[in-house]
């Protein structure tokens, strides 16, 4: 008895031992946004340090979120991507399973796209119409009264747009760039809308406090989360629309344009600016209790947050990045240079 006692404290400290030593391949999920930019930095980490290319997956700003936050166990991921900060109930869920320490990285701008193939004639809307394209629910006639988005076409919605069906091929829910979208073109407007607010009022119902449905009747198509897909299928079908990152625009010039919206084309030059109406920052968060046995994650960060990759000369701005401004890049370099400690208070104010 005593013998197996042994035997088995001797491999509980053996589990134990291996669970601690160092582990050379970093591993990063989340944004299919960001994706490309952690790419180009576990490409060039490969290529120039000691130490093997990351593993980089896609698998959305909440599927990453939710890996990330499940275990800080050692073989959990290091790095997630997220193409909106994250969720006060990401963090609380990080929390209760053990990942405290955890330093946010905003990277850069990024603005959200409304594409279609290269082939159409331009194609400019408003954010109005582009809402009344894919709510659930929209105001009748008379504006009075909320009702099962009716529009199929276009010009249905306005005579001033084409006779042509709406289509539109978008990112699923576990999708950053979906809850970037939904809250700037949906959320943000309706609130200002009477027919939604007064419904709140009424009812008490918070979906129309906050509204943010998008309609599920076929005319939106949840597309996965690799944007590249998306791209393929505007080539195939020339009467659809997609929404993605601008980065993938860049990418595929030959391919697809972006709409104008709210008279504005979408370039490098109007998401810094604030003109364009649907940009957003970039972000990746760094499990710092890894760093100590995963001795590529320091370097990597700080690799992905030098001027040679996140600068307006840097190799990440080659591939659609929109530089932050110089103050704040260099602040932001400091926040994960320093190892800030995100806090649930920091996640609420901003």
């Amino acid at each position: 008895m005593k013998y197996k006692n042994l035997i088995f404290t001797l491999l509980s400290l053996c589990v134990l031992t291996l669970s601690l030593q160092a582990r050379e391949l970093l591993k990063i999920v989340g944004s299919s946004t960001v994706y490309p930019f952690s790419s180009a930095v576990a490409e060039e980490l490969g290529a120039t340090t000691k130490h093997p290319t990351p593993v980089v997956e896609s698998t959305g700003s909440g599927g990453g979120a939710k890996l990330f936050c499940a275990s800080n166990g050692a073989n959990s991921p290091d790095i997630t991507n997220a193409s909106r900060r994250m969720k006060t109930k990401e963090f609380k869920t990080c929390v209760k399973n053990g990942v405290t320490d955890i330093t946010e990285a905003i990277i850069g701008f990024d603005g959200i796209v409304f594409a279609q193939s290269k082939s159409n004639k331009p194609f400019s809307i408003s954010k109005k119409q582009l809402l009344l394209a894919v709510a659930k629910e929209v105001p009748n006639k008379t504006g009075d009264k909320l009702i099962a988005n009716p529009y199929k076409n276009w010009s249905q919605i306005d005579s001033s747009l084409p006779n042509r069906e709406i289509i539109i091929y978008g990112p699923p829910k576990s999708s950053g760039t979906r809850d970037a979208f939904e809250d700037m073109i949906l959320k943000a407007q309706t609130k200002k809308m009477k027919v939604y607010t007064d419904l709140f009022k009424k009812t008490g119902n918070k979906t129309y406090k906050k509204y943010k449905l998008i309609r599920t009747d076929g005319i939106y198509v949840p597309s996965g989360e690799n944007d590249n897909l998306i791209v393929a299928k505007l080539s195939k079908n020339k009467a659809a629309f997609g929404i993605f990152g601008f980065s993938f625009l860049t990418e595929n010039e030959n391919k697809v344009q972006g709409a104008k919206i709210d008279g504005v084309y979408p370039t490098a030059t109007t998401i810094s600016s604030g003109n364009y109406p649907i940009s957003r920052s970039l972000f990746f968060y760094i499990k710092n209790s890894h760093s100590k046995n995963v001795p590529s994650l320091d370097k990597y960060v700080k690799m992905f947050m030098s001027e040679d990759m996140i600068g307006p000369d840097g190799i990440l701005s080659e591939i659609g990045l929109i530089p932050l401004p110089t103050n704040k890049r260099k602040s932001a370099r400091e926040a994960v240079i320093q190892k800030n400690k995100l806090t649930l208070e920091a996640l609420k104010n901003k």
